[in-house]
């Protein structure tokens, strides 16, 4: 027998002071450093992407593992881990995460070869989880209620501001250092938080969570893997190859268990129940739909910049900064959350959504004329991004029980990295496909089919071939972005006339 949210055992917070921690926005500040750095190696390794061709001799597939595992793995942990920083520790688990990524970048930073690195990039993963659950659950205890919106604008703010900033920084260390560095760099910044976190972060967690989904932590990670294999794997092995069915038919087999289990047992990773809450289902949507707009548009632009536009890896993540640097302009101005609170949630989020659609938009049908269509796209996303996400990951906590805070911050960081990892992947295959029925040679990648070029004539064939491809691939993810926008505020806005009426 299943037992509802509301049927469970009261939760018992550890209380804070009747004005908050004393040190709390210190706190935030670490918090966000051990976030930042997370956040970063879901597209650092963009600009990266020609030097592992070259280096390693990774495949276009390849590379899309070397990013997806890190984001699949760290998505089929984040439920569990938020259930078990609830009951045994949040302070234990972010302390535990940082230990965790920071091992992974050592091995990621020595790594010789493709699989090597694959391997250890999933190893991350099982760090960044702990992490990224911990740090929404710990600002919620230390905060007061009518400071924690502010507080988790500025959280996602910093996930904004890494998950754009990651080209950018893994430009510079390209153009001083080998490809290694740009996961060595993690190991000095995750000591630091690790000691703060040690001192300042208070322990706090709730003696009556939730127990640990073991089985629905295998079957989220399996169906996910799954899916986005048979998404990468369509292009090189053809659609209706054996392979890719047979993936996919695994995919829809075990997401539906998935489904069916956590449905039926009294202790679930997510509470089926908390999708009858139109609110918290408008804000996964649209947050699902934020990510893979922008992770999926960053891995193709990064590689447009550098294979057709010919800037080096540098040039490139200065070339992609303005989208970052809205967002901190917006953010931390407090702009954003000017504007959020005039408009309200639902439309806040509808319209940020849309301008980040325009974005992409206006990327797909300049971007061959020159850098000032990029330039404006950039500058859409950021400040669609500014508005919607800050707004997107308060509405999921506010629809979440107190007592849930880790399952939460599971909830917000899954719905944030199973985003980037399905725009890698679908927009990725989209371009793929496009590329490969385009060009004059047989070929896997870019890369190689320049390489086997035989003119002039064939090198223009194909970039141009690429440059459609992109075209494509960013129309579909502005056209998913505006509409994931629409359905979720058109949810949010029925939930806010539910709760008045």
């Amino acid at each position: 027998m299943t037992t509802s949210p509301q049927e469970q055992a009261p939760a018992q917070p550890q209380p804070e002071a009747p004005g908050g921690h004393p040190q709390r926005w210190l706190i935030l500040g670490v918090l966000c450093l051990a976030v930042l750095t997370v956040v970063l190696d879901n597209t650092v390794l963009n600009v990266a992407i020609p030097s592992l061709t070259r280096e390693l001799g990774a495949a276009t597939s390849d590379i899309q593992w070397m990013i997806n595992a890190y984001s699949l793995v760290q998505s089929g942990l984040l439920l569990t881990a938020g259930s078990a920083a609830d009951r045994y520790g949040r302070k234990k688990m972010l302390a535990a995460g940082l230990a965790l990524f920071g091992v992974g970048s050592l091995v990621a930073g020595l790594a010789d070869s493709t699989g090597q690195l694959i391997a250890a990039r999933a190893g991350m993963g099982v760090g960044g989880a702990l992490l990224m659950t911990t740090v929404l659950a710990v600002a919620i205890q230390i905060f007061t209620p009518e400071e924690q919106p502010k507080a988790i604008g500025i959280w996602a703010a910093v996930n904004s501001l890494g998950f754009a900033a990651g080209p950018l920084l893994g430009g510079f260390m390209l153009n001083h250092f080998w490809w290694g560095a740009i996961f060595l760099i993690n190991i000095p910044v995750a000591a630091l938080a690790l000691v703060a976190v040690m001192v300042l972060v208070p322990e706090s967690k709730n003696p009556h969570g939730d127990r640990p989904d073991l089985l629905g932590a295998v079957l989220s990670t399996i169906g996910m893997a799954a899916l986005v294999y048979a998404i990468i794997s369509g292009p090189e092995h053809g659609w209706t190859s054996g392979r890719v069915l047979l993936t996919a038919a695994v995919a829809v087999v075990v997401l539906a268990a998935f489904a069916y289990w956590e449905s039926r047992i009294p202790y679930p990773m997510i509470d089926m129940h908390f999708f009858r809450n139109r609110r918290f289902t408008g804000a996964v949507s649209g947050g699902v739909l934020i990510t893979f707009g922008m992770g999926g548009s960053l891995f193709l632009l990064t590689q447009h910049m550098q294979f057709v536009l010919g800037y080096e890896p540098l040039e490139a993540g200065l070339r992609t900064a303005p989208l970052a640097l809205m967002i901190v302009a917006l953010n931390f101005t407090g702009v954003a959350a000017k504007w959020a609170a005039r408009l309200g949630t639902p439309l806040a989020i509808g319209l940020g959504m849309a301008v980040m659609a325009g974005g992409l938009a206006a990327i797909a049908t300049m971007a061959s004329g020159g850098y000032a269509g990029t330039l404006l796209g950039l500058v859409l996303i950021g400040t669609g991004a500014a508005v919607a996400s800050p707004a997107m990951s308060h509405a999921i906590m506010s629809a979440i029980p107190p007592e849930k805070a880790g399952v939460g911050g599971g909830i917000n960081g899954t719905v944030a990295e199973f985003g980037t990892g399905l725009g890698v992947a679908v927009l990725g295959a989209l371009l793929n496909s496009r590329f490969a029925a385009l060009i004059p040679v047989a070929a896997t990648s870019l890369p190689a089919a320049l390489a086997a070029a035989g003119s002039a004539e064939e090198k223009a064939e194909i970039t141009d071939a690429f440059s459609s491809g992109l075209e494509t691939s960013l129309l579909v993810g502005a056209l998913a972005v505006l509409l994931g926008g629409l359905v979720a505020g058109a949810l949010l806005r029925r939930a806010e006339r539910g709760d008045t009426a």
